[in-house]
């Protein structure tokens, strides 16, 4: 039962040691950002603008809110973290729901502060011609796989030489997501920001790849993390040898006689 409530994370509802609430705040509003600027970039009609544009923008999300979330930014991110036990479900869940929210805001705030000629331009995502929803639905399954495998290996505990790099490596593995998805599928790559631009514009056309494929992909990279590659194995201690040791544990007990020797 404990187990059971540990992987549920029904106690953070309550604790306010857990901060689950500004977490849920910071999700919300690193997404907004992503929706943003990474979808005002759409307006340049360049594939490597755009694709530096969200992959800086999630670095720089990431490196704004990453303390106090985790800096998720990504439905595909919190399911896969959620399949191999990194996130509770109640807490996994509530941080789909507050990016969602934060995609459409983000969306929404674009779309008001641009003008009626870039209404066309507001990074809704769709199929380009000759591109099948079973194609997309795999393109936008490896986009999210890169990225997720990107994630656990940079934020693997046994590895904190790249703790302070991390948003830069996970930015970059968005960019390069975005360099191949963007010519074929629109590189949604990321759940909650399709649905912002889909919510906006009413485009909803084959709107169910863009979930389906980056949260199996997201899924499959977390599992691929931990159970193929393997997590990186913690640094071992160098002991010494026992000679050392027994050689040290003389000297004390000398010094600790030599204290107690009284004075004539």
């Amino acid at each position: 039962m404990v187990n059971l409530k540990e992987s549920l994370g029904t106690n953070e509802l309550t604790d306010k040691k857990a901060g689950l609430y500004r977490a849920l705040v910071a999700e919300f509003f690193g997404t907004l950002l992503l929706n943003f600027f990474g979808c005002g970039s759409v307006a340049t009609n360049s594939v490597l603008a755009i694709s530096i544009a969200f992959g800086f923008t999630v670095a720089a999300a990431i490196q704004g809110i990453g303390h106090v979330s985790g800096g998720h930014v990504n439905p595909a991110v919190t399911f896969g973290l959620m399949v191999i036990g990194k996130v509770p479900i109640i807490r996994g869940l509530l941080y789909v729901v507050a990016q969602c929210a934060g995609g459409i805001a983000g969306s929404a705030v674009l779309r008001a502060l641009s003008p009626e000629t870039m209404e066309g331009s507001l990074g809704t995502v769709s199929l380009a011609t000759g591109i099948t929803p079973v194609q997309g639905l795999g393109i936008e399954f490896f986009l999210a796989l890169i990225l997720v495998v990107v994630v656990c290996g940079a934020c693997d505990p046994a590895k904190p030489d790249s703790k302070g790099i991390a948003p830069l490596i996970i930015g970059i593995s968005v960019t390069v997501g975005h360099l191949v998805g963007v010519p074929r599928t629109g590189a949604g790559m990321n759940p909650a920001r399709s649905l912002g631009s889909a919510v906006v514009k009413n485009a909803f056309t084959d709107h169910w790849l863009y979930w389906v494929g980056p949260i199996l992909g997201g899924i499959a990279g977390a599992l691929i993390y931990v159970h193929g590659v393997g997590p990186a194995k913690e640094p071992e201690v160098t002991t010494r040898p026992y000679a050392s040791v027994a050689t040290d544990e003389k000297e004390l007990q000398n010094l600790t006689s030599r204290k107690n020797i009284q004075p004539a």
